[in-house]
């Protein structure tokens, strides 16, 4: 045994017990653990079977991540698999909590599984950019067969107890003491062996395979683990178990050192770290029950829903009754289609429901924890709002503002209280999307910026933490990027063709049909109100404006960077002539000649301002690391995933390398370029 693997006694029957936490993370101290009590297993006549079960709260809820970068210590868990299938004992598996990744691939290895409700169970390594490496490929498809283990693979999917006791993959679920239960199953068992790999494959349907192979390649966007992960599951039904295993072994091993699993690994501990604020230990924030959201928009509904679906009781606040009723339509409409969709439960969408009161008497705010302000994004309109919130809402409670842009600080300084002043600035549909910037105001009290943090954890929310500044994080790096492209349609690219190459490098979507969607109104209005600021001498492209003084606001408007026709569907953006004429135009009125422009120039340009801009920003103190900005852009902009965010793309250039680069950026983008120090990505962590 070792510290983190001891062995129990039940009569005949081995508990191993996994006790590494704070997750039980399959390490190489607990493989070596497991293969020790193993080998007292087989050895010890007086041991008829094993129960293999996890202390704390959980099973095995992954690998160590950090084991994958480099070469990988022996024993490794294929051999701990293989252990268990050869030991002429039985082993179960008793899982509770999760039980996914490598803790599932060896629940798997054993000869049977018993869970305790709750549980979820799952495989998701295609998300960090491998395959499951130790039998998870061919095991599984033995369980459930081909094309819902390619489902379950390639979408990393966390399959709950009794959705897993219906498809197989547990064979009980607990009813009281799972160690008592997964040990009278051992008991049943009888000393027979029951191993997945002595079972056959059942016979796939070849038009059910296609099927989700289509639907996962879509889904996964083609990715080099996505298409591995379909190839490894169909080679089950084809191959002999070993050497679909060792076949499976050598494309998990090949994948784990790309590039793309490093960058998917740096996202997932980025994510991992972006909550954690030392300098709140101790700390506790606020206890909050009662929010009231003002505003019943599309944002402000959205957030309402986020909050009664963490189990909040929510207040809406509108001053206009119609644009209130509109508003509690909207949320009742989405947990309609919930139900409809088979979602959600009826009585859960009711007791939802149930939570919700909606109002135009702002009198209510003295009974609310924390007031969420979501109204027009406008510095005059939310500091009046902020006004009345001062004369109302209770003393203690927090303040928040859902500004994506504007001056926190302006905001909270029309209050007594600017302590209990903070952002909170929601992505929208504000219900779906993970990431919230926490934005911590110059007077923001500590205990406050801890309400933000606890907040954000029960509404499932991916929170980053930044200091107050004009667009934070995300929306001034994504204006820098917009930029450099406005830059580019100066010069000589047209908006398909920026679109095309930011988007072949992986983007969701190109910055000029983000904008459409959008509306160019919102950036245009931004801009008429910084033109007083805006240095005269600086570089600036009137492109957008002359697009909104011609009506092209966008989608809403059937027109703007592209041309949409209801016919075309609600994805059908088209090329105009009409547009590049006023390009065109722009370019002749600078004297400046155009030029073709390839997709190497407009991607690397693109991710370069979006790099400068970040290190302005870690060197302002606005964001605190650099990792904070790589959740942000990839959880909210649509960077991809795969990169690993613009930093760690700059990273991975090198220092000297990107000094080069930035200094050909401020050459291309002209007057008014100001140059971010790269060495805060180096400095500060990455």
């Amino acid at each position: 045994m070792t510290t983190r693997v001891h062995l129990e006694r039940d009569g005949d029957v081995a508990l191993i017990v996994i006790d590494n936490p704070p997750i039980n993370a399959g390490s190489a101290q607990v493989r070596r653990g497991l293969l020790a009590a193993l080998d007292t297993l087989r050895r010890d006549a007086s041991l008829h079977a094993a129960v293999l079960i996890g202390a704390g709260n959980t099973f095995i809820a992954g690998s160590d991540l950090r084991e994958f970068g480099q070469p990988l210590e022996e024993p490794q868990l294929p051999d701990v698999i293989a252990a268990i299938e050869n030991c002429g004992k039985p082993v179960v598996a008793a899982l509770h909590g999760a039980a996914l990744g490598g803790g599932f691939e060896l629940a798997l290895g054993c000869d049977a599984r018993v869970a305790s409700p709750g549980t979820v169970v799952g495989l998701p390594e295609v998300t960090l950019g491998i395959i499951p490496g130790a039998g998870g490929t061919q095991r599984l498809p033995r369980l459930v067969g081909v094309p819902r283990a390619i489902q379950m693979v390639c979408s990393g999917e966390r399959v709950p107890s009794g959705q897993a006791l219906a498809w197989g993959l547990i064979d009980q679920e607990a009813v009281g003491d799972l160690r008592a239960a997964a040990v009278a199953h051992a008991r049943d068992l009888r000393g027979a062996k029951s191993r997945l790999r002595d079972r056959s494959v059942p016979t796939p349907d070849a038009d059910a395979v296609v099927a989700a192979s289509t639907v996962a390649l879509k889904a996964g966007k083609q990715r080099p683990a996505v298409r591995a992960a379909i190839e490894a599951v169909i080679s089950a039904s084809r191959l002999p178990i070993d050497q679909g295993l060792a076949e499976e072994r050598a494309v998990f091993q090949q994948l784990r050192i790309s590039r793309e699993a490093h960058a998917l690994r740096h996202q997932f501990f980025a994510e991992r770290d972006a909550a954690k604020q030392p300098a709140l230990a101790g700390v506790a924030p606020h206890s909050v029950q009662r929010v009231l959201v003002i505003g019943a928009g599309t944002m402000g509904s959205g957030i309402a829903i986020a909050a009664l679906d963490a189990s909040y009781d929510v207040t809406l606040l509108e001053q206009d009754e119609a644009a209130l009723q509109r508003g509690v339509t909207r949320i009742r409409e989405h947990y309609a289609s919930r139900v409809l969709a088979g979602k959600m439960k009826t009585s859960v969408a009711a007791q939802r429901e149930a939570h919700l009161s909606a109002t135009t008497d702002w009198t209510v705010m003295a009974q609310a924890d924390l007031v969420i302000e979501a109204v027009f994004e406008d510095l005059a309109v939310k500091q009046a709002v902020f006004r009345r919130i001062d004369n109302m809402a209770r003393q203690g409670a927090v303040l928040a503002s859902n500004t994506s842009y504007l001056d926190l600080d302006a905001i909270a300084q029309v209050t007594q209280r600017p302590q209990d002043v903070i952002g909170l600035h929601f992505f929208s549909p504000a219900n779906v999307m993970r990431l919230l910037e926490v934005v911590r105001g110059a007077a923001t009290a500590p205990d406050v910026l801890a309400t933000g943090l606890a907040l954000a954890k029960r509404l499932h929310k991916l929170p980053v933490v930044t200091a107050n500044a004009f667009g934070f994080i995300g929306n001034r790096i994504y204006s820098a990027y917009r930029r450099q492209c406005e830059f580019m349609l100066e010069e000589g690219a047209y908006p398909e063709q920026v679109d095309a190459a930011l988007e072949a490098f992986g983007f969701a979507m190109g910055p000029f049909a983000v904008a459409d969607m959008s509306g160019l109104d919102i950036a245009w209005r931004m801009r008429q109100a910084q033109a007083a600021r805006r240095d005269p001498a600086a570089r600036y492209v009137h492109i957008p404006d002359r697009l909104c003084e011609a009506g092209r606001l966008g989608r809403k408007t059937g027109a703007g960077y592209y041309l949409y026709e209801a016919e075309a569907g609600a994805k059908g953006r088209q090329t105009d002539p009409a547009v590049r004429e006023i390009i065109d135009a722009a370019s002749a009125a600078k004297n400046l000649t155009r030029r073709a422009l390839s997709v190497e120039e407009i991607q690397r340009r693109a991710l370069l301002s979006m790099v400068n801009e970040a290190a302005l920003l870690l060197g302002e103190g606005v964001a605190q690391r650099p990792s904070d900005v790589d959740v942000v852009l990839t959880n909210g902009y649509g960077f991809p995933r795969w990169e690993g965010g613009p930093l760690f793309w700059a990273v991975d250039r090198g220092e000297q390398a990107l000094q080069s680069d930035l200094d050909w950026l401020g050459e291309v983008s002209g007057p008014g370029f100001v140059r971010g120090d790269v060495k805060h990505l180096w400095t500060k962590g990455n």
